[in-house]
């Protein structure tokens, strides 16, 4: 009897009779369940049915214990195959196969349409073609900075190795020399649209080998073969490893195979019974799944193990008023001190091409080990992170907003399907990105995580408030943007002079700090121009306007209480951001104020349309967010 672990060089005879014997059932449950559900991908599902087989069935996992932390890991990239995975799950012991066939694409089911990490012994829920060798790339080097000694194997398809994520994620796999990862690609040579020589020709075995795996090609249906091939990439400590099992879509089905329109559709009644005889099966299959489909889902959910976290964080720093520095350093500052405060904690930082920038070097000098260094690949990274925080890191990425918000938007959004938890430093942010122009100017990360369930997102006002404010994140479960600009800011003090967000300040998520009290405004602003807000409110008082100003740090979750004390009786509300005039703090006002039945007069200066190169001095200036600016909107609209 082989064990699991794929440490025996050769599947024994007696196994390998039983998965071939095994295989024709489990492909009656794909027909089943699809048909049932006149939806879904069999064509595919059998093509990559011996892989789950060999997979599931011999990588060191525990059916009985799916959360097991020492367990290898198994990604499915070409998710849609998901009756396949979810009949070879079934097949070794996570849940009953007849639940999987009856709840197949059901509302409520756990059990969806592509893989989805509520099921038992999935890993990643994907789909969306191209993350999933990135999800295992994360998996595999967060095995590597915990010290643990899992494998990593990801099932792909050959269609989606045309995405250019695949290659940055082949890469960066080869950079740190990932031998505990496999890639297994189920090459059937069929997609949606016809045959993948002709849809998009990519020769599988040459982007790898270019990218410097090992590559072995196998006979995808023959389960000995498979499993020989998975025993000779573990045992391989050079390299990481591809395994191209030449497959055929709709296997074991005579009028299936080789046919692209099974790739996407159920079967018809008539397909369905010559299909099931063709494998031996019992085509009242069908009715009985049928009967049992109104009764409830009885797997229940895989649990979810809670993320790392810091416990320990170090001291917070104070910046005085004469402090010459920006967000970015204070962040980068704070970052090392969580590491030096938590020397036992796994932590990672990745990387693309601006430590300089993005203000890192300190941990990277700390922790070599934990800082990786993806280059200028942005999509890669972002799943990468996502993978390696729910693989037990506490893991960060640092970029620019344009690259970590706007050009990764699918990672995060899978990152939120998935309940990852990244902490993502989006630097450069807004006008203030100055000289880079309108192509760099991310004016819009608010309303991209507004689209989220999971994030959380802080906009700190000055360098004391980052510091508190990066400190704080690393204590947090959930996934946190922090967005900044580029400049060096002031630091924003009390009435008394001292650091608004100095000494004992500690930052609270969702918290909104009044800094100045007055009765003739209400100032909300966030971010980058916080300070010139405050200083807009003191030469007011000058000439006798009294305003309030309220830095609001946490956009997207308001505190109630303050809000209320400061908006239901208000003369004027004003908001001010260095963002998307339509879709950022103001937009979130503008909710919270409807939804709460309050008609004040309300005002948003931000930023209305792209603007050209220049210093961001000039440029906030131009779009009326400095002291003089936001002082004439006031006067003007206090007719003053």
């Amino acid at each position: 009897m082989t064990v699991r672990g794929f440490h025996d060089a050769a599947l024994d005879a007696a196994d390998a009779a039983r998965l071939a014997g095994r295989a024709p059932l489990l492909k009656g449950a794909v027909l089943t369940m699809t048909t049932l559900a006149a939806s879904g991908h069999p064509g595919g599902s059998m093509s990559s049915l011996e892989i789950y087989q060999v997979l599931y069935g011999y990588a060191d996992i525990r059916p009985e214990e799916p959360a097991w932390p020492a367990r290898d890991r198994v990604f499915v990239s070409h998710g849609h195959t998901s009756p396949g995975v979810y009949a070879a799950l079934s097949d070794v012991g996570f849940f009953e196969l007849e639940d999987a066939v009856a709840h197949f694409r059901q509302a409520g089911s756990i059990f969806e349409g592509h893989v989805e990490r509520r099921v038992p012994g999935v890993e990643w829920s994907s789909g969306n073609l191209g993350q999933g060798l990135s999800a295992a790339v994360g998996s595999a080097l967060a095995a590597r900075v915990t010290g643990a000694g899992w494998h990593t194997c990801v099932a792909m398809s050959d269609g989606e190795q045309m995405k250019g994520q695949v290659g940055e994620a082949r890469r960066l796999a080869s950079k740190y020399g990932l031998s505990d990862l496999t890639a297994v690609i189920d090459l059937n040579g069929l997609q949606i649209s016809g045959a993948t020589s002709k849809v998009m020709p990519v020769d599988v075995a040459a982007g790898f080998l270019a990218d410097g795996w090992r590559v072995i090609e196998v006979d995808g249906h023959d389960v000995a073969a498979l499993y020989e091939a998975l025993a000779t990439a573990r045992a391989d400590r050079r390299q990481p490893c591809a395994v191209l099992a030449h497959t055929v879509m709709g296997h074991g089905v005579s009028f299936m195979e080789g046919d692209p329109d099974f790739h996407g559709r159920g079967l018809t009644g008539d397909e369905y019974g010559r299909a099931m005889r063709e494998l031996g099966q019992d085509p009242a299959w069908l009715d009985r799944a049928r009967g049992r489909r109104p009764a409830p889902v009885q797997t229940p959910a895989a649990p979810r193990p809670h993320p790392v976290t810091a416990s320990s964080t170090g001291a917070p720093r104070t910046y005085d008023p004469h402090a010459d520095t920006d967000d970015r350093s204070a962040w980068g500052t704070a970052l090392a001190d969580v590491a030096a405060a938590s020397p036992e904690l796994p932590i990672a930082v990745l990387d693309c091409d601006l430590m300089i920038s993005v203000k890192t070097g300190a941990f990277a000098d700390a922790r070599p080990a934990s800082f990786i260094e993806c280059g200028v690949g942005e999509h890669n990274a972002a799943t990468v992170a996502g993978s390696m925080s729910v693989n037990g890191v506490l893991t960060f990425w640092a970029d620019f907003g344009v690259f970590g918000a706007d050009e990764v938007y699918n990672q995060q959004r899978l990152n939120d399907i998935n309940q990852a938890s990244p902490k993502v430093v989006l630097t450069h942010c807004g006008l203030d990105v100055g000289e880079d122009g309108r192509t760099h100017q991310c004016i819009d990360y608010v309303a991209i995580f507004r689209d989220f369930f999971g994030w959380r997102l802080i906009v700190p006002a000055d360098p004391n408030q980052t510091d508190r404010a990066v400190r704080a994140a690393a204590g947090m479960s959930e996934a946190v943007a922090l967005a900044m600009g580029r400049s060096r800011l002031p630091v924003v003090l009390d009435t008394e002079g001292a650091p608004a967000f100095g000494g004992a300040y500690e930052f609270t998520y969702g918290a909104i700090d009044v800094v100045r009290e007055g009765p003739d405004a209400v100032v909300l602003a966030m971010g980058t121009v916080a300070g010139a807000a405050v200083d807009a409110a003191d030469t007011l008082a000058a000439e006798g306007i009294h305003v309030s100003v309220a830095l609001v740090s946490c956009p997207l979750d308001l505190d109630e209480e303050t809000m209320s004390r400061l908006c239901v009786s208000a003369p004027l509300i004003l908001t001010v951001e260095d963002h998307h005039v339509r879709s950022g703090l103001g937009a979130s006002v503008a909710e919270w104020l409807a939804l709460s039945g309050i008609a004040a007069p309300f005002l948003r200066l931000g930023v209305d349309g792209y603007q050209s190169s220049g210093a961001a001095k000039d440029l906030l200036a131009a779009a009326g967010l400095d002291v003089d600016g936001i002082a004439q909107t006031l006067r003007l609209s206090l007719k003053v």
